[in-house]
């Protein structure tokens, strides 16, 4: 099953690997889900359905004129759930704009099926500066990531992946070619759906959401991402649900899923099996370990 219809008659593409408990991935802005390959391998080897889909507007999918709005999001992961067959013990990972999904399904959904969540690198609770938000960022900056978009696309993420994956003039976390296929996979997205997501992610507030968050949470951040920054976003979202765990990876930037991809595997799998980390079989740990190290991220 490629393709899903969703309520409003726009096609998703969809991907399922592996048996066991669904764990349901959500891509990043202006990804595909393509982008979750090393960790759904991983968790279809571990003994877990890894389901990944492309957001409306991005990869495969449909890029309808509209829609792109969180409640239409999660309205869309319903549908895929939905489609998929993913009604209980589920697992929602939500990347980057990802964790909106995750919190607007909480709340307008009733969380149905869904028995514990992941935000990596997440946008919730809020991404922009307010006076009651004063570690979010600016709107003078999604300005211009809105100009620069407009005026040449193709130049603007260019450079909006070097800080993606933590790209400096002395050090370089992923290859020329993951950098590479990044730019291609942004591409092939529409440039209406990419701005119109971009203003969703940097406006929603997520904040009212974060009291449906009823379900073992783990947050994943790295403390150097310069695109979502940990104290608006990470660290608050610890203070407010307090049954969440937070792991901070030190010195990482925003694509923790390739530049800590084994890190990450691991973190998740212990996360979706419900048992610490010394009691994942050891030859689990390693193989996954391996594949990691091998597999392009995207």
């Amino acid at each position: 099953m490629p393709m899903i219809e969703t309520r409003d008659g726009t096609q998703l593409y969809a991907k399922s690997w592996g048996d066991g408990p669904p764990v349901v991935l959500i891509h990043g802005w202006p990804l595909s889900g393509d982008s979750w390959d090393p960790v759904s391998n991983a968790l279809a080897d571990a003994g877990f359905r890894a389901i990944a889909y492309d957001r409306r507007g991005f990869g495969r999918s449909d890029q309808p004129s509209t829609g792109y709005d969180y409640n239409t999001f999660a309205n869309d992961l319903a549908d895929v759930m939905t489609a998929m067959d993913a009604r209980q013990d589920v697992t929602l990972v939500g990347f980057s704009m990802g964790g909106g999904e995750v919190a607007r399904y909480l709340s307008n959904h009733g969380g149905a099926g869904v028995s514990r969540v992941a935000l990596v690198s997440s946008v919730v609770p809020y991404m922009l500066k307010t006076d009651d938000n004063p570690e979010g960022v600016p709107q003078a900056t999604f300005d211009d990531m809105t100009e620069g978009m407009l005026a040449d696309r193709a130049k603007f993420f260019t450079g909006f992946f070097k800080d993606f994956f933590g790209v400096g003039f002395l050090s370089q976390a992923v290859s020329d070619e993951v950098l590479h296929l990044a730019w291609i996979t942004a591409m092939q997205a529409g440039l209406r759906p990419t701005l119109a997501a971009a203003k969703a992610f940097a406006t929603t507030d997520f904040r009212p959401d974060l009291a449906s968050f009823r379900v073992p949470t783990l947050i994943i951040h790295g403390t150097s991402d310069k695109t979502v920054p940990i104290d608006a976003t990470a660290r608050a979202v610890a203070r407010s649900v307090p049954h969440a765990t937070l792991l901070e990876y030190d010195g990482e930037p925003h694509g923790v899923f390739a530049t800590q991809t084994d890190r990450l595997i691991r973190d998740l799998i212990d996360f979706v099996s419900g048992r610490p980390a010394d009691e994942v079989p050891q030859e689990v740990v390693d193989r996954l370990t391996a594949q990691a190290l091998i597999t392009p991220p995207f």
